[in-house]
């Protein structure tokens, strides 16, 4: 079972996201908070293994509250949530210690698969963020090998390849054929300028899309 604590400035959102993770059958949530300030309160006592952690609250707000959280309590991980995926914390989040980042309006599949990610010690993004960060590194004018041109579920494919998973898992979890996740890989060679899955891996590496520390 992984215990959650759900950290949100809205109680209408702290219920929805309860009763979506609940709903799961193998998800806890172990307990709620306002602010970051009542977060970092109650996460010594209700020891949750991941945190979901709103941005925008009053008081110190979600990337102070996520730097504090993950310095006292390294174990416990944290999934940012914004409302906006052009939200300007992204990068910030993730290097205060983050797992993850997920705006609010993603799906109810895609909500559990983050907790399970991070709790296995992964990091999750949603794939048009994880695009628009990858872009955001490259000097002006730059094209970025191709990067640009990815679809979602280019993108998608991409970070699970360099994530480690296999061909059957993508094929499984992204609900496609064996033969198609392949056919997205080879296309991903070809706008990347890349030959194969190690050199895909020192591509998102470079652009900040998997910690070097993974795995």
């Amino acid at each position: 079972m992984i215990k959650v604590l759900v950290v949100d400035d809205h109680q209408l959102i702290r219920s929805g996201i309860r009763r979506l993770l609940e709903a799961s059958g193998d998800i806890q949530v172990v307990g709620e908070a306002e602010s970051g300030e009542q977060a970092l309160a109650r996460v010594g006592d209700l020891q949750p293994d991941v945190v979901l952690m709103d941005i925008h609250m009053p008081g110190i707000g979600g990337l102070e509250a996520t730097r504090k959280l993950v310095h006292h309590h390294p174990d416990v991980k944290v999934i940012s949530l914004s409302v906006q995926r052009q939200d300007p914390y992204p990068e910030q989040l993730l290097a205060a210690g983050a797992s993850g980042y997920l705006t609010k309006d993603c799906g109810a599949d895609e909500f559990i698969q983050a907790i399970y990610k991070v709790h296995g010690g992964e990091r999750y993004l949603d794939a048009e963020l994880a695009k628009g960060m990858a872009l955001s590194r490259l000097p002006r004018g730059k094209a970025g090998g191709g990067i640009a041109d990815l679809s979602q579920r280019e993108m998608q494919v991409m970070l699970m390849v360099v994530q480690g998973h296999s061909i059957q898992d993508i094929s499984d979890k992204l609900f496609i054929s064996p033969k198609t996740v392949n056919t997205y890989r080879y296309r991903l060679f070809e706008k990347l300028a890349v030959n194969n899955d190690v050199e895909l891996t020192r591509l998102a590496m470079r652009h900040g899309l998997i910690d070097l520390n993974t795995g």
